[in-house]
């Protein structure tokens, strides 16, 4: 694991200091960062889908074929990337508000660097469970909020009171981009793509 990487859990309120020097020092830092971490949920995803399944009922488990779970999967990683994209882009336009400047690049990195809870979260997906799966998003969404407000004013060089202001936006923008990437996505995929089952009744 990278020191940032480490240090979002171990040292919060440190670590964004040095992923900003990082992003001015190297733009696009952050792409290593998310082209790499977006696969756990995916290829977690994939595994848990095809080999483990879930049960709906006593004695049968339900598993997709390789096929709609490649397909399901790699929707999922497009969409993970292209909503860590879009919220940079959001913001970096609603930074306008405020004092601070940050480029895209930043803000994009500021966002991958925030959402990495999810990422991590998405080992859950080896053992497909809806419980699970509410518990272990639930966590992960708190600490993505909390990395939020205390990332956002340290990061974009602002003071307290605008970056929480401003985090709050970037909070609300966010859960907006998060349902509805991912509403499309599910509807794409049950609708367009047409998932198969493999059903395997137990002895």
């Amino acid at each position: 694991m990278s020191a940032p990487l480490v240090r979002l859990f171990t040292q919060p309120n440190f670590v964004w200091t040095d992923i900003r020097k990082e992003e001015e020092a190297h733009p696009r830092h952050y792409l290593a960062h998310l082209l790499l971490l977006a696969l756990i949920p995916a290829v977690c995803l994939f595994i848990g889908t095809t080999y483990v399944g879930w049960s709906l009922a006593e004695n049968e488990t339900v598993k997709l074929s390789a096929t709609s779970a490649l397909q399901l999967c790699g929707l999922l990683y497009l969409s993970i990337i292209v909503g860590v994209v879009l919220m940079g882009l959001f913001i970096r336009w609603m930074s306008r508000t405020f004092d601070s400047r940050p480029n895209v690049n930043q803000c994009i990195g500021f966002a991958a660097y925030t959402v990495t809870p999810f990422f991590l979260a998405g080992i859950a997906g080896l053992y497909p469970s809806r419980w699970l799966a509410i518990t272990v998003l639930g966590a992960a969404s708190l600490y993505s909020t909390f990395l939020l407000f205390v990332g956002l004013p340290i990061f974009m060089h602002e003071r307290k009171e605008e970056g929480l202001l401003n985090a709050a936006s970037v909070w609300g923008v966010g859960l907006l981009v998060l349902v509805t990437i991912l509403v499309e996505m599910i509807l794409l995929w049950f609708n367009y793509l047409g998932p198969e089952y493999v059903r395997v009744t137990g002895v």
